[in-house]
């Protein structure tokens, strides 16, 4: 006897929306998704904060710096961590992430989040708690399932990343909360929270994946990967992170995050960073990790008032994880749909139009006589960034695999 599949019938439209390669893995629509909102976000900020448009044809939308800091964090740089780690959930684990129409669903949250956030701050108050709640829920809606793979198959190893993106929700909340006047707490202190949150996930995974990658794609080179001392560099980087979140002297303050620099820099120099400068793939992942030990650097400068703790939190933000992001977005699109990892000319200008943003934002704080045009040239040098990557990678996520493999 034969059995035959019970199912509905897919509708040519049906088809299209939950069986498109664009709802095949994670990292196609989020990486799409973010890269394109990245490519408007920061101009549109911009041109808010020089005031060259005038309040009157901004008052329909909530363009303020809270929503500048938010929807960097909590916008942009979430939805791509969401793609990887759908991504990377798949090959962990074996099973299948969202994909189809739950991963649509969760596209359209995130979606409904961004125009929530812009013009939250014109709704009435009940409206505007609607707006908090749409962007809220995403984080959670989105974590659930990568709990749930993680714990279906036994791998109890990263289920520390279902932790953090449980501190990232909860920083978002105190976020609101704050701006909301419910608590008495300045919300930059979540959003600095939350990149530094974001900055121990990439740590704890660049330190996992680019000894490996390295190693992979440029022959000859040894990095050296020391459990004792990855422990200990970890150890230090948590409690820079703590002592910046609780405000703890700024004397405790300056010596973790300055001993977390040391840490991260020794570690990184083992890694053969100057072996991969003929690889662009390999130097975007170094260079951007090296970001880290600068952003902890600046750090310690920020807690004795040499600098601006903005200074340190953009190198965090700007050169490490938005480095990092290009520098993975790159390759796991090209691996995940059976391409070879080979940088042209378009991921070549990606990574040195994030890098010369990162430096821009970074030292227009550092002078009064070019901080205008360092800004200006930092938010072109981004938009450009991310918009290559629209260009030369969306055709890519549109695509089913070359190679004929789901994903």
């Amino acid at each position: 006897m034969t059995l035959h599949a019970i199912a509905e019938p897919l509708t040519r439209a049906t088809g299209y929306r939950m069986r498109h390669p664009l709802w095949n893995l994670g990292f196609r629509p989020f990486y799409l998704l973010a890269s394109s909102f990245a490519v408007f976000a920061i101009p549109f900020w911009i041109v808010n904060y020089f005031g060259w448009l005038g309040t009157a044809k901004l008052g329909s939308f909530h363009v303020g710096l809270n929503w500048h800091m938010h929807e960097m964090v909590f916008g942009m740089v979430i939805a791509v961590i969401i793609g990887f780690l759908y991504t990377a959930g798949k090959n962990w684990t074996g099973l299948w992430t969202p994909r189809h129409g739950h991963l649509a669903g969760l596209a359209v949250l995130w979606m409904a989040g961004r125009i929530a956030m812009l013009v939250a701050g014109t709704l009435p108050p009940s409206l505007m708690l609607i707006a908090i709640l749409i962007d809220i829920l995403f984080l959670p809606l989105a974590t659930w399932p990568m709990y749930r793979v993680l714990r279906q198959s036994g791998n109890t190893r990263n289920l520390f990343l279902v932790g953090l993106l449980g501190l990232l929700t909860f920083a978002n909340i105190i976020f609101h909360a704050s701006t909301l006047g419910w608590i008495q707490l300045d919300p930059m202190r979540s959003i600095h929270a939350a990149i530094l949150v974001i900055v121990v996930m990439e740590s704890v995974i660049g330190a996992r994946v680019i000894p490996m990658f390295t190693r992979n794609g440029a022959p000859g080179t040894t990095p050296i990967v020391h459990i004792g001392r990855d422990r200990v560099t970890l150890i230090l980087t948590v409690c820079a992170v703590l002592a910046s979140i609780a405000e703890l002297p700024a004397l405790i303050q300056a010596i973790t995050a300055g001993a977390a620099a040391i840490a991260i820099m020794v570690r990184l120099i083992g890694w053969n960073p100057h072996r991969t400068l003929h690889v662009p793939m390999l130097w975007i992942l170094h260079l951007s990790y090296a970001w880290i030990a600068i952003g902890f650097l600046l750090l310690t400068l920020a807690a004795l008032n040499i600098v601006p703790t903005s200074t340190a939190f953009h190198a965090l933000a700007v050169g490490s994880i938005s480095g990092l992001i290009l520098g993975m977005m790159t390759r796991t699109a090209l691996g995940h749909t059976g391409r070879k990892l080979t940088a042209g000319r378009a991921e070549v200008a990606i990574y040195w139009l994030i890098q010369l943003g990162a430096l821009a934002r970074v030292l227009a704080t550092f002078t009064h006589l070019l901080n205008q045009s360092l800004l200006i040239c930092a938010a072109i040098c981004w938009s450009l960034a991310f918009l290559s990557y629209c260009v030369s990678y969306g055709p890519i996520l549109f695509q089913a695999r070359i190679d004929g493999s789901e994903g």
